[in-house]
């Protein structure tokens, strides 16, 4: 289950704060990510396309806010998804908060089936480049 700690620099946070704490914002800000349907702005299914080493695959799942906390910028997401028509799973809890300047990501990801067969490093890899599109897409949001 590999963990990722990632931050960068933003230069309004009250605007970064606006998209994070949205779902239906947040998700496409993340590469190849699409809100499918919504309850509201803390619970979306949605859809991403990630390409892995030579392979393309799409996951679809559920996407909740878990914890939110406005006053400190902070919040707690949960994802669970399956890759369609496919054997991977992909889920995790992703911690992101605005403070300093700074948007911080702290992410414990969990791939199995044909997904995981590539190995840690290069799920690690791919999980970097979606949080470096992140951040390109969260400061043009």
């Amino acid at each position: 289950m590999p963990k990722i700690n990632e931050s960068f620099s933003v230069s309004d946070e009250d605007q970064a704060w606006s998209v994070i704490s949205d779902l239906n914002k947040l998700v496409p800000c993340v590469p190849g990510g699409k809100v499918k349907s919504s309850d509201g702005p803390d619970s979306v299914d949605a859809e991403i396309d990630v390409d892995m080493g030579s392979m393309a695959m799409t996951f679809v799942g559920q996407v909740k806010t878990t914890e939110k906390d406005d006053s400190a910028k902070r919040a707690k997401f949960n994802a669970d998804t399956k890759e369609a028509g496919g054997q991977s799973n992909a889920s995790g809890d992703v911690t992101i908060e605005v403070t300093g300047g700074e948007c911080k990501i702290d992410a414990d990801a969990n791939v199995t089936g044909k997904a995981s067969s590539m190995g840690e490093g290069t799920v690690v890899a791919v999980i970097q480049q979606l949080v470096k599109g992140f951040a390109d897409n969260l400061s043009k949001a």
